[in-house]
């Protein structure tokens, strides 16, 4: 079975679906078989797709008048086609005319996601060229630390000293699952007893 999904950007009237909607059934869709959103492509809580995508079975094919409409990026209409992959279900897009049950179609797929994953890895590279260039710089990024330096060494001598954490906790104002993270992060380990 043929199912169609269309979308337009806002709700009020100056969008219309109709040319997405010419397209598809002109493809064959039934009318019964079309699903709607007006809602921004970048929102998640899209109910005509949620619907759409909980409607096809097996052996059904999606049809979008555009790439654009269904998913919000490159990496969440991999993901849409990917499971409907999984499920056994066809993709088609008319404009850029990639249908995955041919071959031609099944290779613009591997592109995408050939693609897709080479912008993570350069967002990635950035990212730690970025962090290593702010380190060289004497910054550090992530949150700043909850306990100060002068605290912290206060903090540690007490506990040396024999002090349990949840009196360190209450003397020092400081939330036990901070305390705890924070002696993590610096490694400290309670002294041996004798």
């Amino acid at each position: 079975m043929l199912v169609g999904y269309m979308r337009v950007s806002t709700t009020d009237d100056r969008q219309t679906v109709d040319l997405q909607r010419d397209a598809l059934v002109a493809t064959g869709v039934d009318h019964r078989h079309l699903h709607t959103d007006k809602a921004s492509g970048a929102r998640d809580d899209r109910p005509g797709l949620k619907a759409c995508l909980d409607y096809l079975n097996a052996g059904d094919t999606l049809i979008v008048w555009k790439l654009d409409r269904l998913g919000r990026s490159l990496p969440h209409l991999l993901t849409i086609v990917t499971d409907l992959k999984a499920r056994g279900i066809a993709f088609r897009s008319l404009t850029e005319q990639m249908d995955t049950t041919t071959p031609h179609g099944e290779l613009l797929f591997s592109l995408f996601g050939a693609l897709a994953q080479y912008e993570r890895a350069l967002t990635r590279e950035r990212v730690m060229a970025g962090l290593a260039a702010a380190k060289r710089r004497g910054r550090q990024g992530g949150r700043p630390p909850m306990i100060d330096a002068e605290t912290l060494e206060r903090i540690t001598a007490a506990l040396g000293g024999g002090a349990s954490k949840a009196s360190v906790c209450r003397t020092f104002k400081v939330p036990r699952s901070t305390l705890l993270g924070t002696l993590a992060r610096i490694g400290w380990t309670a002294p041996a007893k004798v």
